[in-house]
Formats: C-alpha cells, structure tokens, sequence
C-alpha cells in the first residue's frame, strides 16, 4: 500500500518565506517553542500536513478540531508545528514533503528547533544551544553570529532528514538543538532555543511567560511526551547519547 504525506494550502503563504519547524523531539523542546513563537507573534492557521501514516485523531480547541499538524503564518514567517507525536514510519514521507514544499516555495531558509539529550540536564541551569546548517554559506552566517556550531556527533530522525535533503536541493537550513531532558518537557531548553533564534532572525520574542509557565507546562505535556518517546525509541533517538563528545 502506497502512503502519501500532503501539504494543504488554507490561507495565503507568501514566496520565500522563512520556515520554522517544532517537530515532537527531546524534551518537546521544538513544540513548546513552537507554541510560544504562535502565541508571541500571533500567528494564523494557513494550512495542515495531512498523512494516512499519521494516527486517526484531530486536536480539539474551544470545542473546534484542528489538524495535529498545522501550519502557521506571521508575515515572512511560516511556522510548522506538531501537537501530536509523528510516527517512526512516517518519518521519511514527511521530512521530503517539507523540504519540497519548502523549495517550491524559494523559502529563504528553514529552521528547525529540537533538543539534545544530555545526561547532566538537571545541573544545568540554563541550557545551551548548538547548531549545524545545511551549507557553508549559511554555517559561517551562524558563525559570524556567534552561535555555537555542533562539530561533531549524529542527529537521528526528521530534523536529520530535513538537514540531508535540504543540502541535497541546495537549500538554506539550519537546526537549532537545545541542551535538554531526553524524556521530559523541557520549557527551558525551548527558551534557550528562542533567545538563539532571536539572534540569527533578529525577533525579539520574550521567553519571560513561558519560563513563568514551566510547571505548568511539563504537567500538561507528560503523556504527549510519553507518546514521542516511543516513536523516538523506535527512531532510535536513544543513539545521540552514544556519539564523541561535542566539541564547540
């Protein structure tokens, strides 16, 4: 059987948009990242990533479904965002579709937000960020930024893939992984992640509300983690604890 993963078009998506993605990963860091650039910017709904690989639910809000995998817009800014677990075998399928969308679109760069596990998280008080691009053009832009570059090592699942077919098309992208808890929302890290993605898109996103909301936070996303954990696992997520050290 033949599976398709489908991009749909709701509202108006402009040509070379910058896209941000928070994908289900380590420590959530990218969805909890994802809905607070929402929130901050006001973004709107402008279309969903449909998938019969994807488990038969919708995300209820004010008693309204929406899809578990949106698309949102705020000017330039496309933001894709997951509040649902994506499942190992739909991986592939949905890694390609964005990077194709996304060359379709001449987007100027993709961003993609995620964690790293570290085993010391819990002694570190504020986690740090590294990143890695899909060329050398766009590494040295991060350089000359002064964001630190993860030089060595193995990323697993989509934002792997994302980063593979992106330097494959010669197209623009980026991946921002936070310092993070493997199996633990980690609100922290996805604040660490935006201050860094202030710096290289020059937004002045406040992470004050969403380090206000930790708690909270990690109580409302504990089964949804628990979900992502097992698609991890069976992504084998549990590798990057096996990589060399980082060396920065």
């Amino acid at each position: 059987m033949s599976h398709s993963v489908n991009i749909v078009e709701s509202g108006s998506v402009p040509e070379e948009p910058i896209i941000i993605t928070g994908l289900p990963d380590v420590g959530l860091v990218g969805v909890i990242a994802g809905l607070h650039l929402a929130s901050y910017l006001g973004m709107e709904d402008v279309g969903s990533i449909e998938s019969d690989l994807f488990p038969p639910l919708v995300r209820l809000h004010k008693g309204l479904p929406r899809a578990a995998v949106r698309i949102l817009r705020s000017g330039k800014i496309i933001l894709i965002l997951s509040e649902a677990a994506i499942p190992a075998n739909a991986v592939y399928k949905l890694s390609q579709t964005i990077v194709q969308w996304a060359t379709e679109k001449k987007a100027r760069l993709i961003i993609s937000i995620g964690g790293i596990a570290v085993e010391d998280r819990i002694n570190l008080k504020t986690p740090r960020v590294f990143a890695t691009a899909s060329n050398e053009a766009t590494l040295q832009g991060l350089k000359e930024k002064n964001v630190q570059i993860l030089d060595g090592g193995y990323i697993v699942g989509p934002y792997a893939l994302i980063l593979k077919y992106a330097a494959m098309g010669g197209l623009p992208a980026i991946t921002l992984l936070a310092e993070a808890f493997f199996n633990y929302p980690d609100p922290e890290a996805a604040a660490s992640a935006i201050l860094e993605l202030n710096k290289i898109l020059g937004l002045n996103v406040d992470v004050k509300a969403l380090l206000e909301r930790g708690e909270e936070i990690r109580l409302a996303s504990r089964d949804f983690m628990n979900r992502t954990q097992m698609e991890m696992e069976r992504m084998r997520k549990s590798q990057e604890y096996d990589v060399p050290p980082i060396h920065v």
